[in-house]
């Protein structure tokens, strides 16, 4: 998903993006989904089979 789709979404669930990078976005998105915030932590496997941001995140 390309940056501003990740802003837009963002601002929907009302987080404030400022001039947060995209991994922090998405970590912020994660909290809310009520997914542990751990995009781009480079873990191999994830058990979190609900989040948005698995397949981006473990490739």
């Amino acid at each position: 998903m390309k940056l501003p789709e990740i802003k837009k979404m963002a601002q929907k669930l009302g987080i404030n993006v400022g001039t947060l990078k995209k991994p922090d976005i998405i970590k912020k998105i994660q909290v809310k989904e009520g997914n542990d915030p751990c995009f781009d932590s480079g873990k191999k496997t994830c058990e979190q089979m609900d989040c948005l941001w698995r397949d981006d995140c473990i490739k």
